[in-house]
C-alpha cells in the first residue's frame, strides 16, 4: 500500500495544514483522537440541546401568555419578549458558527471534527419555526458528537429520535389512523399519518435510495413511528395515544402488537444491521473522503468492515484509513464552502481572541453571508439529504467568485499582521505548493492579494 502521509492526512481527513498544530503522525493517532478527551468541545463550547430547550420553554410560556390575554397590553409585552428570545437564539446560533470555526482551526484531532461534520450532514436536521430553528448546533452536540466512535445503531437511534429531527420531518403530530387519539378526534378531524421520517430513515439514513424496500415498508414504518414526539420541557416523549395499534411489518419483520418505543428501537436496530445499510454507508464515506467516483474495492472493504464489526464505526474508519486508495497523492474532492473557509482560518492560525465578544453583525459580514454567497448557508441545507458531494455543484461562476472575494478581502480584516506570503504558501500547502503558487505569492502587488492567491490556488481548493 501507499505510505501514510501526514500532510495528506491533515488535508484529506481534516481541515488543512496549520503553522501551529502539526499533522498526525500515524493512522493510530488519528483513530485515538476520535475517542480521547473532547478537548475542542471544552475549549470552544456550544450549548447542549438540553440547555437549548430552556429557550424553547421560555418562548412557549410567552406564547401562552399571549393566547390567554389577547388584545391586552400583557399580550403585547409577551409578544415583545418572545421576539427578544428569538433574537437571542439567533445571536447564539451565529456565535456557534464562530465556535465551530475555532474548533476546526485549533484542533489537534482534526479527523474527529471531520467525522462529526460527516455524520451531522448524514443526519441533517433543522427546526421549522420559532426558537427551535436555531437548534442545529445543540442537536449536533447531543445527538451526533458523542456517538461518532461507537456503533452506528446508537448513532441512528440518537439522531432519528431527537426532538429536532422529529420537528424537521413533521413527526411530532403524526398519529395512526386508528390510534386512540384519532378515534377521539372523530371523522371531522381525521388523523394524519406522516411518512417523511420513515422515508428518510430508509432512503437516506440506512438502506439508501436503491435499498430493498417498498412503499408498503415506508407506510408500515411510518405507522410504527407514530407516537414519537417531544415537548420543550422534557424533550423526547412517546405518546401511546398517537401510536397506531397492532403489529407493523417492515422488511418482513413484525414489530409489536402494543404501542411501545422499544419496538421503534428494535426496528432501527434491525435497519442498522441490514446489509444494504453497510453498503450505503461505505459508499457515502468513500465519496466524502476520497472521490466522487471512489474505487469500488474501497467500498467493498468498508462494507466488510461494517458487517464484521457488527456496525461498530471505528473499525470502518480504520479500514478507510488503511486502504491504499485513500492515499493517492492527487488532491481530488473540491472543498465545500465551509471547509474552504475553515481551512483558510487554520492555515492563517487565526487566534481565538479574533472571535472573542464579536457581535452577530461581524460573524455575518465575514462568515455567514459569504458562505451563503458561496452556496452553503450555515445550517440551512436545502433538504434532508444534506449538502451535495459532487464537485460540479460547487464549481460555479457565482460560487467561485464569492470565494475569490472572500480570499482577497477577509484575511486582512481578521488577521493582523498577515503572514509573509512566501512562508504562507509553504505552511498552507506543504509539499502541494508548486512553482506557480510560489511565484504568485512572491510577485503579487500586496500581501493581502498574495495570501488570497494562495487560498484560491487549485491545490488549496481541493482535499
Amino acid at each position: 500500500m501507499r505510505d501514510f502521509d501526514p500532510q495528506l492526512a491533515e488535508i484529506r481527513f481534516g481541515f488543512g495544514l496549520s503553522p501551529v498544530h502539526g499533522p498526525p503522525e500515524s493512522i493510530g493517532q488519528m483513530l485515538e483522537g476520535l475517542s480521547g478527551p473532547d478537548v475542542m468541545q471544552s475549549a470552544f463550547p456550544i450549548e447542549s440541546f438540553a440547555k437549548f430547550r430552556s429557550r424553547m420553554v421560555a418562548a412557549q410560556d410567552q406564547n401562552e401568555i399571549r393566547r390567554r390575554n389577547r388584545g391586552t397590553e400583557l399580550a403585547a409585552a409577551a409578544r415583545k419578549q418572545r421576539n427578544v428570545l428569538n433574537k437571542e437564539a439567533r445571536i447564539a446560533m451565529f456565535g456557534w458558527l464562530g465556535q465551530t470555526m475555532l474548533r476546526r482551526s485549533h484542533t489537534q484531532t482534526a479527523f474527529r471534527e471531520r467525522i462529526v461534520a460527516f455524520w451531522a450532514d448524514h443526519f441533517t436536521a433543522r427546526g421549522k419555526r420559532g426558537v427551535i430553528r436555531r437548534g442545529t448546533s445543540p442537536y449536533i452536540e447531543d445527538a451526533i458528537r458523542p456517538f461518532v466512535a461507537g456503533r452506528f445503531e446508537d448513532l441512528l437511534q440518537s439522531a432519528v429520535m431527537h426532538p429536532l429531527m422529529l420537528d424537521y420531518l413533521d413527526q411530532t403530530r403524526a398519529m395512526g389512523p386508528t390510534s386512540a387519539r384519532a378515534i377521539k378526534r372523530g371523522p371531522k378531524k381525521p388523523a394524519g399519518l406522516n411518512e417523511n421520517l420513515a422515508r428518510e430513515v430508509l432512503e437516506l439514513h440506512t438502506l439508501g435510495v436503491d435499498g430493498s424496500y417498498t412503499q408498503e415498508d415506508v407506510t408500515q414504518l411510518a405507522e410504527l413511528f407514530t407516537g414519537l414526539t417531544f415537548d420543550a420541557r422534557n424533550g423526547f416523549k412517546f405518546r401511546k395515544d398517537f401510536a397506531e395499534p397492532g403489529a407493523e411489518n417492515v422488511l418482513g419483520v413484525a414489530y409489536g402488537e402494543q404501542p411501545n418505543v422499544k419496538w421503534v428501537r428494535g426496528a432501527l436496530s434491525d435497519l442498522a444491521a441490514h446489509p444494504a445499510t453497510a453498503r450505503h454507508l461505505a459508499w457515502k464515506l468513500a465519496v466524502h473522503f476520497v472521490s466522487d467516483t471512489p474505487d469500488p474495492e474501497l467500498i467493498d472493504v468498508l462494507e466488510a468492515a461494517y458487517v464484521e464489526s457488527d456496525g461498530a464505526l471505528t473499525p470502518v474508519y480504520e479500514a478507510l484509513l488503511g486502504h491504499p486508495a485513500v492515499w493517492q497523492p492527487t488532491l481530488s474532492n473540491f472543498k465545500l464552502p465551509i471547509d474552504f473557509v475553515s481551512s483558510a482560518l487554520r492555515a492563517l492560525a487565526i487566534p481565538k481572541e479574533s472571535f472573542a465578544e464579536r457581535e452577530e453583525k461581524w460573524i455575518g459580514r465575514f462568515f455567514s453571508q459569504p458562505l451563503t454567497r458561496m452556496g452553503q448557508t450555515w445550517e440551512r441545507p436545502i433538504g434532508p439529504d444534506g449538502w451535495a458531494e459532487e464537485d460540479p455543484k460547487w464549481i460555479t461562476p457565482q460560487g467561485v467568485a464569492a470565494r475569490v472575494s472572500w480570499a482577497m478581502a477577509t484575511p486582512v480584516r481578521i488577521k493582523d499582521p498577515l503572514p509573509d506570503p512566501r512562508e504562507f504558501a509553504e505552511t498552507a500547502l506543504g509539499r502541494f505548493a508548486d512553482d506557480a503558487v510560489r511565484f504568485a505569492a512572491a510577485s503579487a502587488e500586496s500581501r493581502p492579494e498574495a495570501v488570497g492567491l494562495v487560498l484560491m490556488s487549485p491545490a488549496f481548493q481541493r482535499k
